[in-house]
């Protein structure tokens, strides 16, 4: 066994501090990863915090890692030792279910093993995740990574990334067709720069006035502030598409009502609540209500080549793990522009 350091919390209402365990040795098809950095995610916090329910303790979140391999398995074939490597938001699924044959991994119907808060495919050994300073993973679940953009701002990408750029791929987002993107946080921000680098139109409809210059050095072309009166008045029947990135309650109405004939609200936020959806905001112009987990591995391979392409990276803040609670406490008030990574080397 490998003894590894990292950051747990014990319970819901305990601080994150530092915490000993052991991950496995690596095996003939497994990669160790030192990792150098890994991104906070508001999914960190509400896990941590128990506010969705069945969390797992001691928990050692983080599943947006990045680093370099320093061990790789005798069957390895994809990594050298030296290499850049990432990896996301899980690390095993069944691999033979329908879901898992078809790339969609993160929908496998046996059992999927993310990264933290979660177990192993014997679902008895439990994930911790990459607030720590190795991880060992089958190298069928780690990711290249380019070196040609800086390692930091990679990071959000195996969550915030592949979490905006699927459902863009699902509703074929591209020229000719106006997006918006509802919140301009960690996700939104991602989804701005990923929708405009496909050719579509953008605007962000956002609670924050103080944001509008943001999103315009994002790629937006356009931008409402919705808590304005009538600001979505002039918007009805315009969009092909609405990317939604809120994880507080809201109401879906008037956003369905933005959308044209046959357009896609593609929900990527998670209020903690049922929210209620008038059938006529659906039914009257044939509109989709959908909804997208992160992405399988071969697109969120896809998703690091393609930002590596266009150079598209997230906008981060690098901080020493001894901040992470205040980082915590930051990001609940959107205090980030627009997403923390841990520098693992102040572990």
């Amino acid at each position: 066994m490998l003894p590894t350091r990292g950051y747990a919390t014990k319970s819901p209402a305990s601080a994150l501090a530092p915490f000993s365990f052991e991950r496995r040795e690596p095996g003939p098809r497994d990669v160790l990863i030192e990792i150098a950095y890994c991104g906070i995610c508001h999914s960190d916090i509400h896990q941590a915090r128990d506010e969705w329910g069945g969390a797992l303790f001691p928990m050692v979140p983080g599943h947006e890692i990045v680093g370099r391999v320093t061990r790789v398995g005798a069957q390895v074939k994809r990594f050298a030792v030296g290499d850049l490597a990432g990896v996301g938001c899980f690390v095993d699924s069944c691999r033979t279910c329908e879901s898992c044959r078809a790339g969609e991994e993160q929908y496998c119907e046996t059992h999927t093993a993310f990264t933290y808060n979660c177990t192993e495919m014997d679902n008895k050994t439990p994930t911790y995740g990459g607030y720590s300073s190795q991880i060992v993973v089958d190298e069928r679940y780690a990711f290249t990574i380019s070196p040609k953009l800086p390692l930091a701002n990679v990071a959000p990408l195996l969550c915030a990334g592949i979490t905006t750029y699927a459902p863009l791929r699902q509703f074929k987002v591209g020229p000719g067709q106006r997006i918006a993107v509802v919140g301009l946080g960690g996700l939104g921000h991602m989804g701005v720069k990923l929708a405009a680098s496909m050719g579509a139109e953008v605007t962000v409809l956002s609670t924050s006035r103080s944001k509008e210059q943001d999103a315009r050095r994002l790629g937006a072309q356009h931008f409402v502030a919705t808590n304005e009166p009538g600001a979505l008045d002039a918007l009805a029947n315009r969009f092909h598409g609405i990317l939604d990135t809120v994880s507080a309650p809201h109401d879906l109405n008037a956003y369905l009502n933005l959308l044209r004939r046959d357009g896609a609200l593609m929900l990527v936020g998670a209020p903690p609540q049922p929210i209620p959806v008038n059938a006529f905001s659906l039914i009257l112009k044939r509109r989709l209500l959908a909804g997208s987990l992160i992405g399988g591995i071969r697109q969120t391979q896809e998703m690091l080549d393609y930002c590596a392409e266009k150079r598209i990276t997230a906008d981060v803040e690098v901080i020493p793990i001894q901040q992470v609670e205040a980082a915590y406490e930051r990001t609940i008030k959107g205090d980030v522009r627009y997403r923390f990574v841990i520098d693992m080397k102040t572990l």
